[in-house]
């Protein structure tokens, strides 16, 4: 028997972010039985919302978080090796970038089960786009250290990292710790460096702004508590 295929759906950024999917997986996704998410509820719902025409009920999900053990995925993976298609789903964008579905599509490609990725929204990406920082040079470095003094060494690393080799450093943050990483940003990094907050990428509160730290120490950004939101400097 033939192995099934993974597919790796991408999902809203955010409530009110579902037109920002293109419809061409819509097909796919409704003919799916089983799925592997973060969270089933959230999944779920996302597809409850695409409105499919088979109750919700009859599928079947696996989760996958940071507490998943290595040992899990293989059952995760079993109804592929018995030739039925799965998809991968995020809690919010693209399946495995700043996910824990790397580690299942990992696990697919040492068994030699075909992976396809389907197009859909990145926060890492479109912020990058709207930017106007360096495109062709940039790292995502995940999250930040929380607290002093790591934090502020950290920021003070990834800035030089920047200026000596013109690289776009991109990092973000749990979204009720934005507040206290924007301060930071602010008293930390040296004026001439610019900094990018995009915000509720895709959604109708969507912002985005470039400016130098000298710049936004007179004009702060709105208040960002608990707004997903992506920070690039240069």
């Amino acid at each position: 028997m033939a192995y099934g295929k993974l597919y790796l759906i991408p999902t809203p950024l955010g409530e009110d972010g579902l037109h920002a999917l293109p419809g061409y997986w819509l097909p796919v996704l409704h003919r799916l039985d089983y799925f592997i998410a973060e969270r089933a509820k959230t999944a779920r719902r996302f597809i409850k919302s695409t409105a499919p025409e088979r109750p919700i009920s009859v599928l079947h999900f696996e989760e996958l978080n940071k507490r998943t053990a290595e040992s899990d995925i293989d059952g995760f993976l079993r109804p592929l090796l018995d030739g039925h298609d799965v998809g991968l789903l995020s809690e919010a964008g693209c399946p495995g970038v700043a996910d824990p579905g790397s580690a299942v599509v990992a696990r697919a490609h040492r068994l030699d089960i075909e992976v396809v990725p389907l197009v859909g929204p990145s926060s890492i990406l479109l912020a990058l786009m709207a930017s106007g920082m360096n495109g062709q040079g940039f790292s995502f470095v995940g999250y930040l250290p929380p607290k002093q003094p790591m934090l502020g060494k950290e920021l003070q690393r990834l800035e030089a990292v920047a200026r000596r080799h013109r690289s776009t450093q991109i990092f973000i943050e749990t979204p009720y710790r934005n507040r206290t990483l924007v301060e930071h940003l602010l008293r930390t990094l040296a004026p001439q460096t610019r900094l990018c907050i995009a915000a509720d990428l895709t959604l109708p509160t969507e912002y985005i702004r470039t400016r130098s730290i000298a710049d936004w120490r007179t004009q702060p950004p709105p208040d960002l508590h608990k707004r997903p939101a992506i920070f690039l400097l240069l």
